[in-house]
């Protein structure tokens, strides 16, 4: 399990999280851990409105620019609280799901990235949110599935439409149709998964705050735009149209900040940057 040596001085109050734990493994990170081991991480509707409230919060926070979400035990999620589910359908009560979908990340656009580090089965609702998270890291023992069509029901959260573009329409469709299960191999040789590192203990969790470590360093304000840039064109613009609108609305604001003017002045002066936090 990574070491939470961190105690940062926040600008807002950080939001109550019954569903999951958060602590702050290195400086600018925060990290969610799902906690219902027993569940295998099912998020119900209280633990999406709670999920909702921590991701906007990483975007608001100004001493926060990456984010990182994996499971206890054996399990990233497997999905939705079917008890939950069924219960609402004996009494006749809607699931409304938030705006950010399934662990308010299947559709969510948001400002700073967010990693997933799967640290084991993620299925139906949980194989969504990694579907849209920024950076994927596997252990060796993850699996991925979409099994929504054994059960009568659909991957309604966000991932059908965004896992075509990532893995392609025959892959796409393999998953959703057969609901089979992929392994972390498997789903990195289709290119839904960055890196796998072995299943040993806080393994996943350790590369996948590597990897916001790396993203931390960086300008705040840039690496918000540079996201902003390549998820416009992920979402179907065109690219000259995602390239103008990013130069017309995003590259502006970023060059009426600081931290451009710092990171070349840094450059120049041969010495590290000091970012500020970002202003977009």
């Amino acid at each position: 399990m990574a070491p939470v040596d961190l105690t940062p001085n926040f600008e807002s109050p950080q939001p109550p999280a019954k569903y999951c734990v958060l602590s702050y493994p290195t400086p600018n990170v925060l990290l969610v851990r799902l906690n219902r081991p027993k569940d295998l991480n099912c998020i119900n509707m209280e633990g999406h409105a709670e999920l909702h409230k921590i991701w906007e919060w990483l975007d608001a926070e100004p001493s926060l620019s990456v984010g990182v979400i994996t499971g206890t035990g054996r399990a990233f999620s497997a999905g939705a609280d079917l008890k939950e589910w069924n219960n609402r359908n004996t009494a006749g009560q809607k699931r409304e799901m938030v705006p950010s979908g399934f662990g308010a990340l299947s559709r969510r656009s948001g400002r700073k990235p967010v990693i997933a580090a799967v640290n084991g089965l993620a299925y139906g609702g949980g194989c969504e949110l990694v579907v849209n998270c920024d950076l994927v890291v596997a252990s060796s023992n993850a699996t991925f599935a979409l099994p929504e069509v054994k059960r009568g029901v659909v991957a309604f959260a966000g991932a059908l439409p965004r896992i075509v573009r990532t893995i392609g329409k025959q892959r796409a469709m393999e998953m959703a149709l057969t609901g089979r299960t992929v392994s972390a191999q498997e789903a990195r040789e289709w290119g839904l998964v960055n890196r796998i590192v072995g299943d040993r203990e806080g393994e996943v969790v350790d590369a996948a705050i590597e990897y916001a470590k790396m993203i931390a360093e960086n300008s705040p304000d840039a690496v918000i735009v540079s996201r902003e840039g390549i998820k416009m064109g992920w979402e179907g613009m065109g690219a000259e149209d995602a390239t103008r609108l990013a130069n017309d609305v995003w590259f502006s604001r970023l060059q009426a900040g600081e931290n451009i003017k710092e990171g070349v002045r840094a450059f120049v002066e041969k010495r590290k940057p000091k970012w500020k936090a970002a202003k977009l």
